[in-house]
């Protein structure tokens, strides 16, 4: 699963667009108005959280190795949404640069590649995208399936199935549920063992201890912790499900 679901050049389309999304949604609101599904984040820390990491994965792309200095805050008198727009550009132009294959360090082992920054940063913008315009009490700007169904692939192989380990976090008992979205049904493993998760065919999912269902934006949001049960589908054994949301919101902290 470390290739994704789109290619490379409408990941890079989609931080384009979503970092001017998230910009546009940031101006003129309080920095300190709460995120609604993180407590303890404001809207001011998000913007600056986004804009701190598009300049040092652009670096890291440039340079093919990981950075150890960038700019981490916006400049004196330069805003919020200002500091997020300087950097989408030259990042932009970075991956532009590159193929998706071209090598790069990265965090994840598996996959070393320009690649891998371009998926990172389409869900790092697109799902604080949906945070601050929760904190800033704006509607919520719908995610197109194919990035949603991109995103959900990329949070069970990325999060669940590689973070996870890192943190050393384990479940309590083994249970299994799958994740449907549309055509395409996902498997999960956890447990006490390192957590797993693989693309599956429905007949594999039919053996699932549970099942999550719903439209691909509501399962990408709910995987990331961020919309609760009722509005997605639960089917099954509700403790199963309950153990993969909740190590999802660790390996996803």
């Amino acid at each position: 699963m470390t290739r994704g679901l789109l290619d490379y050049a409408r990941l890079i389309e989609v931080i384009a667009s979503e970092a001017e999304l998230l910009a546009a949604s940031a101006e003129h609101q309080r920095p300190e108005r709460q995120v609604p599904a993180c407590p303890g984040l404001n809207l001011g820390e998000t913007v600056r959280h986004v804009g701190s990491l598009f300049r040092m994965a652009g670096k890291w792309v440039r340079d093919g190795l990981q950075p150890v200095t960038w700019q981490q805050d916006p400049l004196p008198g330069e805003s919020l949404s200002d500091y997020v727009r300087a950097a989408v550009g030259p990042l932009v132009e970075a991956l532009s640069a590159r193929s998706a294959d071209d090598p790069c360090e990265t965090w994840w082992p598996e996959d070393r590649t320009c690649g891998f920054w371009a998926r990172r940063l389409a869900h790092e913008a697109t799902m604080h995208r949906m945070d601050i315009q929760a904190a800033a009490g704006l509607p919520v700007t719908a995610v197109p399936d194919d990035v949603a169904e991109d995103g959900v692939d990329e949070v069970l192989s990325l999060w669940l199935g590689h973070r996870l380990d890192v943190l050393g976090v384990r479940g309590t008992r083994e249970s299994t549920v799958a994740i449907r979205v549309g055509n395409r049904v996902w498997l999960t493993r956890t447990g006490p063992n390192p957590s797993l998760a693989w693309r599956a065919t429905p007949e594999e999912a039919e053996s699932a201890d549970a099942e999550v269902t719903g439209s691909p934006m509501a399962v990408y949001r709910w995987l990331w912790g961020r919309i609760p049960d009722r509005e997605v589908e639960p089917i099954g054994d509700h403790d199963a499900i309950a153990q993969l949301w909740a190590l999802l919101r660790l390996a996803t902290k």
